[in-house]
């Protein structure tokens, strides 16, 4: 084999950790198989590499591993992600997985396998191979966990590679896998993932979080210890076996604060929590909850509007705990998380645990079947845009739930903000599609009427009902966005069909062969495919009759008359140029860029103004739809959108330092309100920072007041300082950089 003996050893110690946890507990069939993949993997790999130089095979190796002590998977997990890139990869066939290994570890296998010469022109690449996984994780929930070690074990390996890739995975990553992962419960995966995401794509406020962390780890250590020591007596008394202790919260949760809020660390009144875990039998589990939840607020005062009580109505995602926040000593605030040893098994596995327990109270996991069931629901429309569907599907990995209940008292849970009409879908497809009215608390409401916790809803239904389009802005919810465009998609292929009927008469009419001009036809009017074409001429948008006139017919093929097509092309050489590209910045200076390691003047190109980037911001370039390079900056509120569904569509952009560049950048600043509070802060800006203002806004409201104001700056590092020079200022609160 092609390793050298630092190879041989480096994988021999990283087999045996692999092996370590669960060898005892296998069978010798399952010890067999997870043998025979590691080496076939071990000779598949065996010419491959990776960025940072080690050996291919270390990545499946790790991954098997994940797989086993942080998501608590089984053999078959073991084996299928030890063999997940061979099939991509390397020679190794599907067909020789399943004579190997069988048929479930080939189709987690094949799920695991990304798409090949995708056609870049028309599909998403990284929206149809994610589409490709959860086709298969409808099936088996192991596809999906595999891919989320995968992904994790590439994240924590990240900074091999180059900034541009780090960019595409991080934002990929922020995008969906830290969503789906807080969805199936992988709470701390979703914590890392975050983390290691803001590491890259936040470098410098990751580096500031971390800093002020560890700068302030004796004095927290020290207040956690002054919390926990008047609760240890009072648990003791209770006579059960418990764990508490304190930890940190995450980084980004503390820079997502500290950017939302607008206030410094320093004022983060939460950076730590309590936990409090319980080992007690099952059936005793709420009422000791509840008795150290009380043992906690008789030694510190609650805020109630901070209890949330997740044991007696689990999250939709099966998490159970009980969350409180109440005022520690010299009046911080503190979280306390009370909860079960079983529950914080589920809190840190997530959906295996889950099969772990699922005899023991069945009805309480029903959760997953029923988000499973969504899943099937949106992934039966196979032939819709991929990126359609990933955005349907980012729907279901919602954060945050309501309940509401039928007319017999059955309860859904739903996304908050979801509507009647969500409800209706949620119910069953058929009732969605003929709603025709509905109800909340007897009382009639709009299809698009918002549901709050606790909400009793009936639906009125009628089968001469059907979907409209503008459904679509009456439900947020993925499995009825999907019903709604199938729905529509089937009325729009009737109608098409009379367009087919109407096109066909006209060529006839003019002796014209339907098959030898109905996709030049398409080209000419520019649409995408022929049902496009079709349903244009029965909306009448095109009149066919009238644009048929300029081509003449030959030997039943048509060509556009000569004439017509020198007018056309007269009036292509000189088009009237979109607003959006006459439109000239109110700053002069030009942005020096290398695009592609290429000078950026080679081509068409702009700056975002969703994020304004200035002179030292790290950026990507974007090539839209149109051709035009757009620069965007890499912490971009669309950069996620972007990366994750066309990266094949970006660049790599670099700043060439130079002089005599403008930058628009806007700040948004609050503080105290008072007379001449405005005056005084633009004369700040153009008087003593010397600076150019091209916009300004106030509101002041019950001696509060809110600012946004447009600046013209050279770079990033003049930004900063004006930044910190105006938050200075007596009576500013905060200053932050717009779309930080």
């Amino acid at each position: 084999m092609n390793y050298t003996e630092k190879d041989k050893k480096l994988i021999r110690i990283a087999y045996k950790d692999l092996l370590r946890p669960f060898i005892d507990n296998m069978n010798k069939e399952d010890k067999a198989a997870v043998r025979k993949a590691y080496e076939l993997a071990l000779e598949a790999h065996q010419y491959q590499r990776r960025k940072s130089g080690e050996p291919y095979i270390l990545h499946p190796i790790e991954v098997a591993r994940i797989c086993i002590e942080e998501i608590g998977l089984g053999p078959t997990a073991i084996i299928s992600a030890l063999l997940h890139d061979v099939v991509e990869d390397t020679d190794i066939t599907l067909e020789y997985i399943e004579k190997e290994f069988g048929n479930k570890i080939a189709m987690i296998v094949d799920g695991l396998t990304k798409f090949k010469d995708l056609n870049m022109d028309n599909l998403s690449p990284q929206a149809e191979n994610f589409k490709k996984v959860l086709s298969t994780m409808a099936k088996d929930v192991r596809v999906v966990l595999i891919k989320m070690a995968d992904r994790l074990h590439n994240m924590r390996t990240l900074g091999s590679m180059p900034p541009h890739k780090q960019l595409k995975i991080a934002s990929e990553t922020t995008y969906i896998y830290a969503p789906l992962a807080h969805r199936l419960g992988l709470y701390n995966i979703k914590t890392e993932f975050n983390d290691l995401c803001m590491k890259s794509l936040q470098p410098e406020e990751y580096k500031y979080v971390a800093d002020k962390l560890q700068e302030t780890k004796k004095s927290r250590n020290e207040y956690i210890g002054e919390f926990i020591s008047p609760l240890i007596s009072k648990l003791d008394a209770l006579g059960i076996d418990y764990q508490i202790s304190g930890r940190p919260k995450s980084i980004s949760s503390i820079w997502n604060k500290i950017k939302t809020k607008g206030v410094e660390f320093e004022e983060i009144y939460d950076l730590f929590a309590i936990r409090i875990i319980l080992d007690v039998p099952l059936a005793e589990e709420k009422l000791i909850c509840w008795k150290v939840y009380t043992i906690v607020t008789e030694l510190n005062t609650p805020i109630p509007e901070r209890l949330k009580d997740w044991v007696t109505t689990p999250k939709a995602n099966g998490y159970e705990s009980l969350h409180t926040t109440v005022i520690g000593p010299i009046g911080k605030f503190v979280e306390v998380q009370i909860r079960t040893l079983r529950m914080h098994e589920i809190a840190e596995k997530g959906f295996a645990a889950h099969w772990k327990y699922k005899g023991v109270k069945q009805n309480q996991f029903n959760v997953f079947d029923s988000w499973l069931d969504n899943i099937r629901d949106i992934l039966e429309n196979q032939e819709g845009d991929p990126v359609e569907f990933l955005q349907d599907f980012k729907t279901n990995l919602y954060k945050e739930e309501i309940f509401v209940f039928t007319p017999k008292g059955d309860m859904k849970i739903l996304p908050k903000g979801a509507t009647a009409l969500d409800f209706a879908f949620s119910i069953h497809s058929e009732v969605g599609y003929h709603c025709r009215a509905v109800k909340v608390n007897n009382i009639l409401v709009p299809l698009g009427h918002p549901l709050q916790n606790g909400d009793q809803v009936a639906i009125e239904t009628n089968n001469a009902q059907k979907p409209s389009e503008n459904w679509l802005n009456f439900v947020i919810t993925g499995k009825a966005r999907a019903k709604i465009r199938s729905s529509m998609k089937e009325e729009r292929r009737k109608k098409g069909e009379l367009g087919k009927e109407t096109l066909m008469r006209k060529l006839k009419g003019v002796k014209a062969d339907f098959e030898l001009n109905v996709d030049m036809l398409v080209s000419h009017f520019d649409f995408q495919s022929r049902p496009d074409l079709y349903y244009a001429i029965f909306k009448e948008t095109i009149n066919i009759q009238k644009e048929l006139k300029k081509f003449e017919c030959i030997g039943g093929k048509l060509s556009i008359i000569e004439e017509k097509a020198e007018q056309k092309e007269d009036k292509q050489i000189s088009p009237k140029e979109p607003t959006h590209f006459r439109a000239k910045r109110n700053f002069t200076g030009k942005p020096k860029l290398m695009i592609d390691n290429q000078p950026a003047d080679q081509f068409k190109h702009s700056l975002a103004t969703c994020c304004n980037p200035v002179l030292g911001d790290p950026v990507f370039a974007y090539v839209t739809s149109l051709g035009e390079v757009k620069i965007h900056r890499n912490t971009c509120p669309n950069a996620e959108h972007l990366m994750a569904n066309y990266a094949y569509r970006m660049k790599k952009a670099e700043w060439i330092d130079s002089d005599n560049t403008d930058f628009l950048a806007t700040l948004l600043i609050t503080g105290i309100d008072g007379r001449g509070v405005a005056q005084r802060i633009t004369g700040f800006i153009t008087n003593d920072l010397k600076l150019d203002m091209r916009s300004i806004s106030m509101d002041g409201n019950q001696g509060f007041f809110q600012g946004r104001i447009s600046v013209v700056v050279n770079n990033k590092d003049q930004l900063r300082k004006t930044i910190l020079a105006l938050k200075a200022m007596d009576g500013v609160y905060s200053v932050i950089r717009e779309d930080q």
